[in-house]
């Protein structure tokens, strides 16, 4: 399964905690910067994730306009791997803490 994770400068562990979770590729794209208005989500991603705490609102918005010709998964989160942790485990059904 492919991952889009938006927002948040430095992903740090947590693209390695994805990829313990069962996420194949993990693609991060920063989200802050306003030269970014032309953010394309790639074709084959399967869940997007968005740190709400490291984004601007117009990246939001192209975010949500582009989703609605996807088939793509939304999700927000803050940045700190227990609140992603739990995102994903609400949403996927799986224990928090339990990997692939």
């Amino acid at each position: 399964m492919s991952l889009l994770v938006i927002g948040g400068d430095y992903l740090g562990g947590i693209e390695d905690n994805l990829k313990k979770r069962g996420f194949s590729t993990v693609t991060h794209i920063s989200g802050r910067n306003n030269k970014q208005k032309s953010l394309k989500i790639p074709k084959n991603t399967d869940v997007i994730l968005v740190l709400t705490d490291y984004i601007n609102h117009q990246t939001t918005k192209i975010i949500k306009k582009q989703l609605k010709n996807s088939n793509a998964k939304i999700f927000f989160s803050r940045r700190s791997w227990a609140n992603i942790e739990e995102t994903l485990s609400k949403s996927f059904n799986i224990a928090v803490g339990q990997y692939n």
